[in-house]
């Protein structure tokens, strides 16, 4: 598996557009992604104002795919304009863990 952890400040009262933007995401644009397995957005407990995007693909061929295809850079420009700056991005293989739960709701 291959994917990113990245590290986002979100204007001042814009959160909330974020976590529509990723819900969208994963409505409209997950079903058409190959290789996307999951992704997750978490606000940390330690550092308020601060959110933490993770994106989990097969591969990082498919990673890559995506990161390339035009209709993934307008969500991205349009989640860019939420944020303060540029995400921190930390992309590389994931050695362990388990997708198998991905979608499921307790």
């Amino acid at each position: 598996m291959y994917g990113s952890i990245f590290h986002m400040r979100p204007k001042p009262g814009r959160e909330r557009e974020l976590v529509t933007l990723w819900e969208e995401w994963e409505q409209t644009r997950a079903p058409k992604v190959k290789g996307a397995l999951g992704g997750y957005l978490m606000r940390p407990a330690n550092r308020p104002g601060e959110l933490i995007g993770v994106a989990i693909f097969s591969d990082r061929a498919s990673y890559e795919a995506n990161a390339n295809d035009p209709e993934q850079d307008k969500w991205y420009r349009r989640m860019r304009d939420h944020l303060e700056a540029d995400p921190i991005w930390e992309d590389g293989e994931y050695l362990a863990g388990s997708t198998s739960f991905v979608g499921q709701r307790s």
